[in-house]
């Protein structure tokens, strides 16, 4: 029954820039991993970016120096920092944590909405 609540979205214009929050109601589980998706309407789901257990992160080539995925573990939450956004990263985005032994949650989405 863990819940994830989003928080940072917005309105904002090319250039700049937006945090992202994702906080976990409870951690009973041993390890997780984080990830940030989005969905632009009639567009596929894709991985923005991801943090491992161990802490190890990745990135869709489309954001690889621009986003920066971290956590707090002491604070059940995920954070993705977006410098120099494009219109094209319009789209709701998705906070998702998976679990050992493993189960899967999904936050509620955010919008984030960049103009040019």
């Amino acid at each position: 029954q863990v819940q994830l609540v989003e928080s940072g979205g917005g309105l904002v214009q090319a250039g700049d820039s937006l945090m992202l929050s994702c906080a976990a109601s409870e951690r009973t589980f041993s390890s997780y991993a984080m990830r940030w998706y989005r969905q632009a309407p009639g567009k596929q789901r894709e991985l923005v970016a991801g943090v491992t257990n161990v802490g190890v992160t990745n990135y869709a080539d489309s954001v690889k120096g621009r986003f920066t995925i971290s956590r707090d573990s002491a604070k059940n939450t995920v954070y993705l920092q977006m410098n120099s956004l494009q219109p094209e990263d319009t789209a709701v985005y998705y906070c998702y944590l998976v679990t050992y032994p493993k189960y899967e949650y999904w936050g509620q989405g955010t919008q984030v909405t960049v103009s040019s």
